[in-house]
């Protein structure tokens, strides 16, 4: 297997193990491809959930201009959720596993290249 391929299994197994969810494999493989090489990196493929900035990023880049959802407080509640959910303690929150939650929370498979 290959950088990419390895990276989406532990992405896979970060879904199972910490959030409970079984992942759609092309669903979870288009997030991954849509966050591009950032996820190659230490600092670019994980997510600081303690950085109020970062957060505010994610909502701003990710959600309204990737996805194209209107800015609201349902982000915000959308992104502490999957948080939540995700863990706040401890291991790295990898960038895709969250985004990836936030496209099924939020119902915007569809608009995910």
């Amino acid at each position: 297997m290959g950088r990419r391929e390895d990276l989406i299994a532990l992405y896979a197994d970060e879904l199972r193990g910490k959030c409970g969810l079984e992942p759609d494999m092309p669903l979870l493989e288009r997030v991954a491809d849509g966050c591009g090489p950032t996820i190659f990196g230490p600092d670019g493929g994980t997510v600081d959930v303690d950085d109020p900035a970062e957060l505010a990023r994610i909502r701003r880049n990710f959600l309204v201009r990737k996805l194209t959802l209107h800015d609201g407080p349902e982000l915000s509640d959308a992104i502490r959720a999957a948080i939540e959910m995700y863990g706040t303690a401890g291991d790295p929150k990898y960038r895709v596993v969250l985004y990836y939650m936030l496209v099924l929370q939020l119902g915007a498979a569809a608009h995910h290249p």
